[in-house]
């Protein structure tokens, strides 16, 4: 942490030397009022808990020691079995370097620890590193909850040391002896590595080039911590699901750190959203030129890839390959992360002006009270291991629905998926949910009556979801469509009350662990099928109501709407491609009508508790075939955050992506100026400067692909 004398300390800059790829907009330091100013949002961090104690900071550094001891005496007896030499075994090393937020000083209690092993040229990942390795650690009395993941896009075994997260990566590097200082940020470390190795290195020198490209580091952590924190209040914390995830959240944090050298981190924090609110994306932001070498790995430039020319929301990392690190992101999780933003840039103009504390930039974001309609995505298992890695395949796909949702509904239809998934505890079998609010493009407006369809798009998901290599029985995942007032009410923490129609705030829920893994019981898939009351093709009545029935309190208890499903026989459910029989019921939103599928949730709930709670096994076996609804909400019928959305603003600039003008997938055209309230002519002039030198130097299209090479200037206010 910094302290006031340090603070203060950087009242009288020197000029610094450029870092990045231009130059500073301001240079200027901090007033005495800047200066308490971080001193409040320091305390505030500290009574938030975001610091570890020093216990745990010991305790982290006994389980690397420990990690360290494991892969050297792993790769020595790797190198005995594989016939080697005596001296070869003796010298024979395995290397540990950290990254992510514990290697750039910013990780907070209970967090993992990001690990990479580095070993000889000999000691391969598929078997020595995921079988031998594998076998060691599950023989460690200090482990639990190992869980090696090698199809992985960086193939990693996650575990719990002593109660300490660990990821675990591994790259082999062509040297027959890894040495102890060996500088993982040279050139000669990729030399003859294939591409899972070179992303399972990147992430170390990534945070090592991060580190060397601030201007103060102290400074950056404290910034960064801060950020960090508010984007898990402000629900757009996570990689998997399309937002931000921590090294995207470093670099933009580093790129504001670069632009402002001397400022402390109040001005840090008010000048990152001052400036990402105005930024133009897709313009790339970069802490250093892309670097090419003759290696011949694929590089970040779309003026080559076509795929590049998709991303909306580019962040480029420093370390050779230069990658795009935000790649997830699409077009609504842009969205929502740009009203954000807003959101905290108009919290931190008060802050400047004594209206607000610091509490209210962290304000936490009311996710089930934004919105009018929801998928809700039911995810269950035998037992809390299964769980486990069911969830992890299903989190990772979800991304996927959200761009299906886009393209069959022509971006007219807008997705914002929660960043983390909820159980409720009270329930005895393994299970969590995932929640995705739905709305009508702002600015769209629909006719009388329009309708989305997207049950194809959810049968699609549903397909993808069933490709899973180790499913297991007992492996079940339900999609429905549910009304903001059909919310479970396990969602809303018991500490926090309504007040009217709305809560005062919104907490996660805590996922399942081993602490709690007794709350699950290992059932065979046999007996969780078993629904004696389940209705078949001749249950289903296709009466048409004209008006769905309220939902009160006690209907809300429900994990998910009913989901009506057929029976297949012996058919795997997961292998089975058929169509469900529905069950529809008309309601209207906003002067239009809505198809839905609904079922008795509490019929629903009763079979599946009752199947759960059956000790005999059935022989027969009900489709897991996801059903979700039609939706339909006109324009002003589905609330969104309560911020006008720059997105909104900028329709023509984000939808080049997909037009057919643009191939190349860019819209450089002002379609609206930024506004610069409360910044002064220079902020906006370097600004400018800024994303006209990015644009030029990542974006610009060259006229021998067949396009014009004209790059559009910003328009600033």
């Amino acid at each position: 942490m910094a302290n006031s004398e340090g603070l203060v300390g950087s009242t009288s800059p020197a000029v610094p030397k450029q870092c990045g790829v231009t130059k500073p907009i301001s240079v200027a330091g901090p007033s005495d009022f800047d200066v308490q100013k971080s001193l409040e949002l320091e305390k505030f961090l500290v009574e938030s808990g975001l610091y570890e104690s020093k216990e745990e900071t010991e305790k982290r550094e006994e389980v690397l020691r420990r990690i360290r001891q494991i892969t050297k005496e792993w790769v020595k007896r790797l190198t005995r079995l594989k016939g080697y030499s005596d001296q070869m075994v003796e010298d024979a090393n395995a290397a540990i370097f950290t990254f992510g937020s514990y290697r750039l000083g910013v990780h907070g209690p209970g967090a993992d620890i990001d690990t990479l092993c580095v070993g000889p040229s000999y000691v391969n990942r598929e078997e020595d590193f995921f079988y031998l390795l594998h076998n060691m650690l599950a023989q460690t009395e200090e482990v639990t909850e190992l869980q090696p993941i090698p199809d992985a896009h960086v193939p990693v075994m996650k575990f719990k040391f002593d109660g300490i997260s660990i990821d675990l990566l591994y790259a082999c590097i062509s040297l027959m002896v890894v040495p102890d200082e060996l500088d993982i940020s040279e050139m000669s470390v990729l030399y003859n590595v294939d591409e899972p190795t070179v992303r399972s290195l990147n992430g170390c020198r990534v945070a090592d080039q991060i580190l060397k490209l601030v201007p103060n580091v102290e400074h950056f952590r404290t910034t960064l911590r801060c950020l960090k924190f508010w984007a898990k209040r402000r629900d757009v914390y996570s990689n998997v699901t399309g937002f931000l995830g921590g090294v995207n959240w470093a670099l933009l944090v580093a790129r504001i750190c670069q632009l402002y050298p001397n400022a402390v981190p109040s001005m840090l924090v008010s000048r990152f959203f001052r400036v990402y609110t105005q930024w133009r994306w897709p313009n790339p932001v970069m802490l250093c030129p892309i670097e090419e070498d003759e290696l011949g790995f694929p590089v970040w430039d779309p003026r080559k890839n076509p795929r590049d020319r998709t991303h909306h929301m580019p962040i480029i990392t420093p370390a050779y390959p230069c990658m795009n690190s935000s790649y997830n992101v699409s077009t609504s999780t842009l969205r929502v992360m740009m009203e954000q933003f807003q959101f905290g840039n108009k919290i931190c103009e008060e802050i400047e002006l004594n209206k607000a504390k610091w509490g209210a930039l962290f304000e936490p974001y009311m996710f089930f009270e934004s919105y009018e309609n929801y998928l809700q995505v039911d995810v269950l298992a035998a037992d809390a291991d299964d769980l486990r890695s069911w969830k992890g395949w299903v989190e990772s796909r979800l991304r996927q629905l959200t761009l299906m949702i886009e393209r069959d509904t022509y971006g007219k239809l807008q997705c914002h998926p929660h960043s983390y998934e909820v159980a409720d505890t009270s329930r005895e079998f393994a299970h969590c949910s995932f929640f995705m609010g739905l709305q009508r493009k702002q600015g769209e407006r629909g006719q009388e009556g329009q309708k989305f369809d997207i049950r194809g798009t959810v049968d699609e998901f549903r397909h993808s979801i069933n490709m899973y290599m180790f499913w297991k029985p007992g492996m079940e995942i339900y999609v429905s469509h549910i009304r903001k007032k059909q919310i479970p009410s396990h969602v809303f923490p018991s500490r926090y009350r309504q007040v009217g129609s709305r809560l005062s705030s919104l907490q996660k829920v805590d996922k399942p662990s081993s602490e709690n893994a007794d709350l699950y019981r290992s059932v065979s898939r046999d007996r969780y099928l078993k629904r004696k009351n389940s209705p078949t093709k001749e249950d289903v009545k296709h009466d048409i109501p004209n008006k769905r029935r309220s939902l009160g309190r006690d209907r809300r208890e429900s994990v998910s709407p009913e989901i009506l499903t057929k029976k297949c026989g012996s058919l795997s459910p997961l292998r089975s491609m058929t169509t469900p029989m529905e069950k529809m019921q008309s309601f209207e939103v906003g002067g239009g009508n809505v198809t839905d599928i609904v079922e008795d949730s509490k019929t629903h709930l009763e079979n599946k508790e009752k199947a759960f709670s059956e000790t005999a096994g059935s022989s027969e076996c009900v489709s897991n075939s996801s059903v979700v609804a039609f939706l339909a909400c006109d324009g002003g019928s589905c609330d969104g955050v309560g911020h006008e959305s720059a997105m909104a603003r900028r329709e023509g600039s984000m939808e080049g992506s997909n037009s057919p003008n643009t191939p190349l997938g860019y819209s450089y055209e002002a379609d609206s100026e930024l506004s610069s309230e409360n910044s002064c002519p220079t902020f906006s002039r370097e600004l400018q400067k800024e994303l006209e030198t990015n644009a030029v130097a990542g974006l610009e299209v060259k006229s021998r692909v067949g396009i014009s090479s004209k790059v559009h200037k910003p328009v600033m206010s």
